[in-house]
């Protein structure tokens, strides 16, 4: 299970993760320099499939719920795999919006999120460990297929490289067979013996209840104003390093150091955060925000490939940060009962900056000619959505204060009741005695 699992976080964020080779291909395929909007236009390709995967994240969730994981990953791994290979048969950018940037891309989400859930039916002790080997999968993907994709795209062109990668689908297809369910899902619950699926309540499916916590309400809107342009490095900077190098350099070589750092960024913050008391793991995210959009501003400035390598370091390490401790912090806000749905829906609203980041840059460049605008655009949204998060400690602390004092203050109440009903019984008590000594 937990291969299987590794298996389809590597598959899943290392195809989408390796966008901008695809994306150059795509260029070179639909059009080169004759579309003024090309730029444009193929930029929605990449960027819908990456919004799509979180977008589909809160019900994805609620499905798993009521169908189980294995149901769930099987289907999904189906439905990509039917994208990607509908993907090769194309032959305009236009049918692509939809083949890979919806059909496929909802598949990966409703692959992808069975996968982390069934981890908690099969491993207890150690979870923690588990979820870094299978979140690795994602870093070991995206450092290597850059380059199977250049090779294949060189030998045998886009299409039947498209092809290629639904081999990925299908043992991912295959893969999710192995999510034997070892915990009841809402199927069984409410169907019991006879076999029959009833609908929970509404209340049980869509637990908007986590969006009460004040704390939780900053959290949901920093964390998607600041991924703007959060998505744009990994759909432009390939293209962006053709325009301004040539064939000079192995531009692949960039994914390759945001790869290996942001497996790093993983595995050290998320020890990090481990001694970092309640929501103040929350500057974590903070910190990573900031030198995630220092570090897209300061791509246009890299005039040798060696500055861009140094940059695509720093920012595949805080990149691992932002995303390791994305859980502990909603563990942190809303609580263990809730953190699964508090997740689902903060990847949902993630989705729409995500999706509209990266086409934004591809029309800056259409019309300015270069990406350096864009770019240090990019790098604006992080430190704005970095400064909002910095008030969640603050509002997090003062809720539990709030909290404690609820408790204090009824217990007070108790004691004034409980006063008065005795002075009330001695005073009733008194009467009756003067009455009984005389008679």
């Amino acid at each position: 299970v937990m291969l299987a699992a590794m298996w389809c976080n590597g598959a899943v964020f290392g195809i989408q993760n390796s966008c901008g080779v695809l994306f150059v291909s795509m260029l070179q395929l639909f059009g080169g320099d004759r579309d003024e909007q090309l730029a444009f236009k193929t930029a929605w390709v990449n960027s819908l499939s990456m919004g799509m995967v979180f977008f589909c994240s809160p019900i994805v969730s609620i499905f798993t719920d009521l169908f189980g994981c294995r149901k769930v990953a099987v289907i999904g791994a189906a439905v990509g795999f039917t994208g990607l290979l509908a993907s090769s048969f194309v032959s305009s950018i236009e049918p692509l919006y939809f083949t890979y940037g919806i059909l496929f891309a909802c598949g990966c989400s409703f692959a992808y999120q069975p996968s982390l859930v069934i981890l908690g039916h099969y491993f207890k002790k150690r979870l923690g460990l588990v979820n870094g080997i299978v979140t690795a999968g994602s870093s070991l993907f995206t450092v290597s297929l850059p380059f199977v994709l250049r090779a294949l795209l060189d030998s045998i062109g886009l299409y039947n490289t498209l092809r290629v990668l639904c081999v990925l689908m299908f043992i991912l297809f295959l893969a999710g067979f192995t999510y034997k369910p070892l915990v009841s899902n809402a199927k069984d619950k409410e169907g019991g013996k006879k076999g029959k699926f009833h609908f929970p309540p509404g209340k049980k499916i869509c637990n908007f209840s986590v969006f009460k916590v004040l704390s939780y309400r900053i959290w949901a809107f920093g964390v998607p104003a600041a991924l703007f342009g959060y998505f744009v490095p990994y759909v432009h900077l390939m293209k962006h390093v053709k325009d301004r190098f040539g064939d000079s350099v192995p531009e692949e070589v960039l994914l390759l150091c945001l790869g290996i750092t942001s497996g790093v960024g993983r595995l050290v913050f998320g020890r990090v955060a481990d001694y970092i008391p309640g929501a103040k793991k929350v500057y974590l995210q903070v910190a990573s925000f900031f030198f995630i959009g220092l570090m897209s501003m300061m791509i246009p400035l890299c005039h040798v490939f060696g500055g861009l390598i140094a940059v695509c370091l720093f920012m595949g390490l805080f990149d691992g940060c932002f995303i390791c401790i994305m859980a502990p912090i909603a563990f942190e806000l809303v609580g263990a009962q809730n953190v699964s749905q508090a997740i689902g829906f903060l990847l949902g609203l993630m989705s729409i900056p995500m999706t509209v980041g990266p086409p934004v840059a591809g029309f800056l460049r259409d019309h300015l000619g270069t990406y350096n605008v864009a770019f240090y655009l990019a790098g604006v949204p992080p430190l704005i959505g970095g400064a909002i998060l910095c008030f969640i400690p603050w509002v997090h602390e003062r809720q539990k204060s709030k909290e404690r004092a609820k408790p204090a203050e009824g217990e007070t109440t108790e004691k004034m009741l409980e006063n008065e009903s005795t002075l009330v019984a001695d005073g009733t008590e008194k009467p009756d005695k003067e009455m009984e000594s005389g008679v």
